[in-house]
């Protein structure tokens, strides 16, 4: 494994007690005072929930809208035809169309972080699936990403709505905003994420669900809270 060895980064490390884990509204403000990059961090949450994604049964993914966005652009592109084009534009789609797209898709063209399509372009879509889906872009109805209201789904990912997904490991890491953000908006989107996780919480899943939970800037150090306060938290 790597090791840190940046001035920056092993000074800040020393603020963050080793073996602790924090409080929720503690690890939030001092998650803050971790910056050693020049760009604006983003700060990240990553959970490992107590669930087997290989069983379809156990498989969290969704969607939230975070009251204060991520702090991000997101560059989208609408995969629909006719009249939906348009809407699809006026709604904030930085691309929109049909065939074009899914051939220069094709081509290895990938300038956009989602994809959001009309349930009609779905067959055409299939035959990216070995280009997308491992690049997580594939439209899904369980994330939003595939509906007929596309210039609706268009507006909210564009105002900061989330969409997130376990992986084969039980993880979730999203964005929940920027560095330059004040605390009290950290702290209200970590609750909207942490209230939608805990929603979906699968029925079969046994045992504690919220086995780990860390949240860091994308150049910092991993501040761990304690699961048990979390849950509390969000309860």
């Amino acid at each position: 494994m790597a090791k840190h060895r940046g001035k920056k980064y092993l000074e800040i490390a020393k603020l963050i007690e080793i073996g602790k884990l924090y409080e929720v509204k503690e690890a939030l403000e001092l998650v803050l005072k971790t910056k050693t990059a020049k760009f604006t961090e983003t700060v990240e949450v990553a959970l490992r929930l107590g669930v087997d994604p290989r069983h379809a049964d156990q498989q969290v993914r969704g969607t939230v809208v975070l009251p204060h966005g991520t702090g991000k652009t997101v560059k989208v592109l609408a995969i629909t035809s006719g009249a939906n084009v348009e809407k699809a534009l006026e709604a904030g789609a930085d691309y929109a169309g049909s065939d074009e797209y899914i051939a220069q898709i094709q081509q290895g063209w990938l300038d956009f972080d989602l994809v959001i399509a009309t349930p009609d372009m779905m067959p055409k879509l299939g035959r990216l699936g070995k280009i997308l889906g491992t690049k997580g872009l594939m439209p899904n109805p369980k994330s939003g990403t595939v509906t007929p209201d596309i210039a609706s789904a268009v507006s909210e990912f564009k105002k900061g709505k989330l969409a997130f997904r376990v992986d084969k490991l039980g993880s979730i890491h999203v964005p929940i905003g920027k560095a330059d953000f004040a605390p009290e908006k950290i702290e209200e989107n970590f609750k909207a994420f942490l209230d939608q996780i805990t929603r979906l919480k699968p029925a079969s899943s046994k045992g504690q669900y919220l086995r780990t939970v860390a949240v860091s800037l994308t150049m910092g150090p991993g501040i761990k809270m304690d699961p048990a306060l979390v849950a509390k938290y969000v309860g």
